[in-house]
């Protein structure tokens, strides 16, 4: 199984696909399927039904469908373009999250 580096609440970029450029933060992380689901990016729309139990009423609903976690990259803000990931364990074993261009801590 693949380590997936990307986080929920991570604020991303698009790098490939038809939303390309978008940018989002990560809602959810599917890890059996590889892939992420982003706000605001790859919107769908559904036809539901109503279920009154529920008070949901009926009509299309526009939602955020998964995108591939390779189509993804973490926003840096400091340099304001797309970055890599990688893990970094200090002298006492505690792993932290930092970008690749810069070591800045992500967390």
């Amino acid at each position: 199984m693949n380590k997936i580096k990307i986080k929920k609440g991570d604020q991303v970029l698009v790098i490939a696909g038809e939303n390309k450029g978008a940018k989002g933060t990560v809602l959810k992380i599917l890890y059996n399927s590889n892939k992420a689901i982003v706000e605001g990016v790859n919107t769908v729309k559904r036809h539901t039904k109503p279920n009154p139990n529920l008070g949901q009423p009926g009509g299309i609903v526009e939602k955020e469908a998964a995108v591939h976690i390779s189509n993804v990259a973490i926003f840096n803000p400091e340099t304001n373009a797309a970055d890599r990931v990688k893990i970094q364990v200090d002298e006492n074993g505690v792993k932290t999250r930092v970008f690749s261009s810069n070591d800045q801590s992500i967390d």
